[in-house]
C-alpha cells in the first residue's frame, strides 16, 4: 500500500512543481473579461531583464509529502519508519523547493514609465511586449497592471 501511495504523490509532486502563471502582458484570466480598468498614457524611461519566481510552497509541500512516505518505506522497526519518514519528508521539502524554484522561474521586463501627468511608475510583466526606451506607452491598471505600446497620435 506504501508503494502504491508514493507512486500516487511523486508524480503529483512533479506535476504541480512545473506549473509557472502565465505573466505576459497579452495574457488575460477568465475573471479580467469584462472587468474595467483604468488607462494613462506615457514614455518608456528605461527597461531592464528581470527573473520572476513562483513562491507559492506548493512544490516544497508536495515533495515533503512524496520524500515522508518515501523515507517511511525503509525497512526496520517502527522507529526506523519514523525516522525515516522525517528524513524523508526534510530532504524531499528541500528537494521540491529547488524544483519549483528552477522550473517555475520566468523572465520578464521593469519598465520605468513617466505617465504624461508627469508621476513615474514601474511596471514588471512577461517578454510577450518589449518597449523600448523613449517609446510612447499606455500603462493599464486595475487588478493587475500591463504595459502596452501606444499607436496613436
Amino acid at each position: 500500500m506504501k508503494k502504491s501511495l508514493m507512486l500516487l504523490v511523486l508524480p503529483l509532486a512533479l506535476m504541480a512543481s512545473a506549473c509557472t502563471s502565465r505573466i505576459g502582458a497579452d495574457e488575460y484570466n477568465l475573471s479580467s473579461v469584462g472587468t474595467v480598468n483604468q488607462a494613462a498614457r506615457g514614455t518608456v524611461l528605461s527597461v531592464r531583464q528581470v527573473q520572476i519566481q513562483n513562491e507559492n510552497g506548493t512544490g516544497t509541500l508536495l515533495g515533503a509529502a512524496a520524500g515522508g512516505v518515501a523515507g517511511s518505506l525503509i525497512g526496520g522497526s517502527d522507529t526506523a519508519h519514523i525516522l525515516g519518514a522525517i528524513g524523508g519528508a526534510t530532504v524531499g521539502g528541500i528537494a521540491g523547493n529547488a524544483a519549483q524554484g528552477a522550473l517555475s522561474s520566468q523572465t520578464g521586463y521593469q519598465y520605468v514609465i513617466q505617465l504624461d501627468s508627469g508621476r513615474l511608475v514601474t511596471v514588471t510583466q512577461g517578454t510577450d511586449v518589449l518597449l523600448t526606451p523613449g517609446q510612447k506607452c499606455i500603462v493599464l491598471y486595475g487588478d493587475q497592471a500591463r504595459v502596452i505600446p501606444y499607436n496613436g497620435i
